[in-house]
């Protein structure tokens, strides 16, 4: 069995956040982390590694500077890492990320593709999903749980207080949540492997089935109006209220929130 994992070297917001004049995230002035979902997700893979004897490839799109997430990831156990980057591809939204990601994924054997559900510097949780519109297979998101049946993948799908069990055929994509695992830590052995392995490195030229139209800051239909690193709070409402009137005010402004 083949699995690709994609994952993504996100900010590590604990060190704050710079932008662009564009309002495009800065990243290669910021401290990076890999994502939290895509960690998961790779641990799932190195799972069904362990007990069926699968071939685990991380991929990801990003700054050169993102080589070092890939070799993290071998560290864990992937055993190859490909980096998709190019100058035409920055500023990407979802649409142009998922779509360079997909014909990156046309030049590669796999039975599951596994993403995170969503990256914490973007929210979205839409790139999973169009990659797999993209690549016409199936798509099972949120997933708490990865089985292997055959040719099936089942997963737990969660869902608000109880979670929805569904079974596809592989080729198939499946969105991991945070919560599905505790991903393992590096082995210094895995470390040692991952500096000695050769990253695959792919532009623009290696993208199958690609329209430039739909790559980069140019192809992203999505556009940042503003972008800020501070969520300003307003001054809020004051009131002057003797302790009775006071108490009448705030019921009824937690009634009005339906709060109670």
């Amino acid at each position: 069995m083949k699995i690709v994992v994609c994952i993504k070297q996100v900010p590590d917001t604990k060190g704050g956040v710079k932008f662009n004049p564009d309002g495009t995230l800065d990243r290669g002035a910021m401290l990076t982390i890999m994502n939290p979902d895509d960690k998961a997700g790779l641990e799932a893979a190195l799972r069904l590694k362990d007990q069926y004897g699968a071939e685990v490839t991380v991929l990801t799109m990003g700054l050169p500077k993102a080589e070092e997430v890939l070799r993290e990831a071998i560290a864990m156990g992937a055993d190859k890492g490909i980096l998709v980057t190019d100058r035409v591809l920055g500023g990407a939204d979802t649409w142009a990320t998922s779509t360079t990601i997909a014909g990156a994924l046309r030049n590669i054997d796999y039975d599951l593709i596994i993403t995170g559900r969503q990256a914490i510097d973007g929210d979205t949780a839409q790139v999973g999903p169009q990659i797999s519109e993209h690549l016409d297979i199936p798509v099972i998101s949120y997933a708490q749980d990865i089985k292997i049946d055959g040719d099936y993948v089942i997963v737990q799908r969660q869902y608000e207080d109880r979670y929805h069990e569904l079974k596809a055929k592989m080729p198939c994509l499946v969105t991991a949540l945070s919560e599905l695992n505790e991903p393992r830590y590096m082995t210094p052995g895995g470390i040692f492997d991952a500096f000695d392995k050769e990253i695959t490195v792919w532009g623009r030229n290696d993208l199958k089935d690609v329209d430039d139209s739909n790559l980069g800051l140019k192809g992203s239909p999505t556009k940042i109006a503003k972008a800020s690193d501070k969520v300003r709070k307003g001054a809020g409402e004051k009131v002057s209220l003797d302790p009775d009137e006071a108490v009448k005010y705030l019921v009824g402004k937690l009634e009005e929130k339906h709060v109670i």
